[in-house]
């Protein structure tokens, strides 16, 4: 039989709805079919006896109690049905994670251990009782500051995007402290992160985009030009979205802040330099880090991200809350605006994604300083092995990434 005899023999016996879905090699992935939960409803059918209830008199003001139409599942049918989803899941156990940029695809089985010991903690439990919790969040902020050189870490940001939102609020709040609320453009590189130019004008600013010479960095001629008072901030990320590290960071800096504006970094390739330059160094006044794009912590497929913002003397001041702090030997949290005026407040409920901290200091304390300037090193080695395999496919020859 041919190949094609095969193939056709195939498609014969697949149900005629499911004839576009043969694959090229026979395989029938792509005809397996969950049905959502609520299309196998049966009204009536369920697997727990519930009391009869009355829903009674209203109890706030003039909203209405209303049942919320769950579907009627018997017990096994409902096992069945997430145990099917479960084995759709992909992850690190069955193959390598195809989603880009977004995660490191790197998840240690030690940082899940670790994760597990701390698995029965509540946010409203009483301070005293998660002291160690509240010594995870303090060193997970110290060893960001000392791989940053900026003194401060907000660290419930929950995303890299709520990171950008964060370090641009609390620009906005140091600009607007200082009577400088005229201030209302933000320069973003067409290189950036699209999050970038969104979060700008989330807060409010007009997004004035840089352009790029032709070898992929920020034309430094172009910005310079549009610097004026009214600029609040550029918003770069380095090594940029292309994976060029951008050369002239320091003169950038230096001309952002002769017009009194701020350097925001987006830290989503963070993992490039990490242990090799300080950001600080850089003249970076705010960055959020990307704990799943630097520190091996598990994301994608709508996994929880975690964004925690290092920000600088001048910022720090404005720093969202709840923020720990460590006085007469004892954690504990500082939750209230009255306790730090200046905050630019709450951005998200209780403390952070403390489950990603801890992922994130079990790896960070795994290597050691000296591990983390390899993570960076074999990071960039790894990039420009790809590239050099791509070589031929449409690259330039002489494009070095993170070079």
């Amino acid at each position: 039989m041919t190949h094609s005899q095969a193939l056709s023999l195939k498609r014969d016996t697949n149900n005629v709805d499911d004839m576009d879905s043969t694959t090229f090699t026979g395989n029938k992935g792509l005809n397996i079919e969950e049905k959502l939960i609520f299309e196998q409803d049966t009204p009536g059918l369920t697997g727990v006896d519930w009391p009869d209830m009355s829903l009674g008199t209203h109890h706030i003001g003039t909203l209405a109690r209303e049942c919320i139409g769950l579907p009627g599942l018997s017990e096994p049918q409902v096992v069945r049905h997430y145990t099917r989803l479960s084995q759709k899941n992909f992850g690190i156990d069955s193959g390598f994670y195809p989603l880009g940029s977004c995660t490191m695809k790197h998840n240690p089985r030690l940082n899940e251990k670790v994760a597990r010991y701390f698995a029965d903690l509540h946010p409203l439990q009483p301070i005293q009782t998660v002291q160690g919790a509240l010594e995870v969040i303090a060193s997970l902020a110290d060893w960001l500051s000392k791989l940053t050189g900026l003194p401060a870490i907000a660290m419930s940001p929950a995303a890299g995007a709520h990171g950008e939102l964060c370090g641009i609020m609390t620009i906005q709040a140091a600009h607007n402290a200082a009577g400088q609320n005229h201030r209302n453009i933000v320069l973003v590189p067409d290189s950036a992160h699209g999050t970038n130019p969104a979060t700008a004008a989330a807060c409010g600013y007009t997004v004035q985009t840089i352009k790029a010479t032709l070898n992929g960095r920020v034309d430094v001629g172009a910005l310079k030009t549009a610097l004026n008072e009214n600029v609040a901030a550029i918003m770069l990320t380095n090594p940029n979205t292309c994976g060029l590290f951008e050369r002239d960071i320091v003169e950038i800096a230096a001309a952002v802040h002769a017009v009194g504006a701020y350097f925001y970094c987006d830290g989503a390739n963070f993992n490039a330099i990490m242990g090799k330059v300080l950001p600080a160094d850089l003249g970076i006044d705010c960055m959020h880090i990307n704990l799943h794009k630097t520190f091996s912590t598990p994301h994608g497929g709508g996994g929880p991200g975690s964004g925690p913002v290092a920000l600088s003397a001048a910022l720090a001041p404005f720093v969202p809350l709840p923020c720990v702090s460590f006085d007469q030997g004892s954690y504990r949290l500082i939750e209230h605006q009255y306790e730090l005026p200046t905050s630019i407040g709450r951005i998200k409920g209780f403390h952070g994604q403390m489950g990603m901290f801890i992922r994130a200091l079990a790896y960070m304390m795994s290597h050691g300083h000296d591990g983390l300037r390899q993570v960076a090193e074999d990071a960039v080695l790894n990039a420009n092995y790809i590239l050099a395999k791509l070589k031929g496919e449409g690259l330039q020859s002489n494009v070095r990434l993170f070079h």
